[in-house]
C-alpha cells in the first residue's frame, strides 16, 4: 500500500510558516506582503482559484487585491492595469489569472508583467534565470512540487523521473528543476508529450513519474513499475451522474489502479492543487522581502 503525500495538509504547515513570519514583519515594522489578481470574465475554474488565492491571503495575514474585469475588456485596457500594478508601490506581486479571453494575446499580457512582481514566475526573465540556477520566482505547480519531495524526503538524486507534458507552466519547468544541481534535484529527466512514441517504455523505467499531461486515468497501472513515486498534476471533470454536481474530479493518473503499485502518491484532489496556491505566497513573501531581485 502506498503513502499518501498529502498536499492539503503540507500547505497548511507551510501556510502556518508564512504567517507567523509575516507577524514578526508586522511587529518590527515592516511592509505587509501584497498580492494583486486580475481577473478577467467569468470562467468558473479561474473564479475559483482566484477565491482561493483572496482566501489564502487573508490566512496568512498578506494584503490583498481582486481586480475583476468583464471579457469585453480590451487588450490596451489590460496593458494599462498591469502598468498600474507594475508601478504600485505598495504591491509587492500580481498575478494575471489565465485563460484569458481569446481576443487577448496572452503572451504580450506576460511579456507587460514586471519580472519583479512576476510571482506566477511565466515572464521569460524568471524562466532563463531558473534554467541557469539563478535566483528567480518558481511558477507555481512547479515549485509546488519541488516543496512535495523536499519536505517529505523523496529522495531525486540519480533517480530517474519521467515528466509526462512539455506545457511552459508544468512540464518543462519540473523538468529543468528536477535536473539541476540542487536537493531536489540532481535527476536524470526524460520530457514525454503527446508525440513521443512508445511512453510505456518511459514510465516502465521511472523512479518517479510526473503526470501533467491534461487527460483523466492517464496513467495506468500497466505503466508504472513497482515502488515508483507518483506525482499527479492533472486536475480533470468527469462526467459522473452519481454526483450532485453532475461531475467529480480526477487526476491524470488511475489512482485506483496505480496506488497498489506506487511507493507514494499524490491524490486528486488534495495533492498538488493546494500547493499551487502556497506557492504564490512563497513567492510574493520572496517578492516584499526583496530576496530575488535586491
Amino acid at each position: 500500500m502506498s503513502s499518501i503525500i498529502d498536499g492539503k495538509q503540507l500547505a497548511e504547515t507551510i501556510k502556518e510558516e508564512i504567517a507567523a513570519e509575516v507577524k514578526i514583519l508586522k511587529e518590527q515594522g515592516h511592509k505587509i506582503p501584497h498580492l494583486a489578481a486580475v481577473l478577467v470574465g467569468a470562467n468558473p475554474a479561474s473564479q475559483v482559484y482566484v477565491r482561493n488565492k483572496v482566501r489564502s491571503c487573508e490566512q496568512v495575514g498578506f494584503e490583498s487585491t481582486l481586480i475583476r474585469k468583464d471579457d469585453s475588456i480590451t487588450e490596451e485596457e489590460l496593458l494599462e492595469i498591469i502598468h498600474e500594478l507594475n508601478t504600485d508601490e505598495d504591491v509587492d506581486g500580481f498575478i494575471v489569472q489565465l485563460p484569458l479571453p481569446n481576443h487577448i494575446n496572452e503572451e504580450n499580457i506576460t511579456l507587460a508583467i514586471d519580472p519583479k512582481k512576476d510571482v506566477d514566475g511565466f515572464h521569460p526573465m524568471n524562466f532563463g534565470r531558473m534554467a541557469q540556477g539563478l535566483p528567480s520566482y518558481l511558477p507555481a505547480t512547479p515549485f509546488g512540487i519541488m516543496q512535495m519531495l523536499d519536505r517529505y524526503n523523496i529522495e531525486t538524486e540519480g533517480k530517474t523521473c519521467v515528466v509526462i507534458g512539455r506545457s511552459n507552466i508544468v512540464g518543462t519547468p519540473i523538468s529543468i528543476l528536477l535536473s539541476r544541481k540542487a536537493k531536489p534535484g540532481n535527476a536524470t529527466v526524460i520530457l514525454c508529450h503527446s508525440r513521443t512514441k512508445n511512453l510505456q517504455e518511459y514510465t516502465l523505467k521511472a523512479d518517479i513519474i510526473v503526470a501533467a499531461i491534461g487527460r483523466a486515468n492517464f496513467v495506468t497501472a500497466d505503466m508504472v513499475k513497482e515502488g515508483a513515486v507518483i506525482i499527479d498534476v492533472g486536475i480533470n471533470r468527469v462526467d459522473d451522474a452519481t454526483r450532485k454536481r453532475g461531475y467529480r474530479l480526477a487526476g491524470d493518473v488511475d489512482y485506483a489502479g496505480v496506488e497498489a503499485k506506487s511507493s507514494m502518491i499524490t491524490p486528486v484532489p488534495g495533492g498538488v492543487g493546494p500547493m499551487t496556491v502556497t506557492s504564490l505566497l512563497m513567492n510574493t513573501l520572496k517578492a516584499c522581502k526583496g530576496e530575488v531581485y535586491s
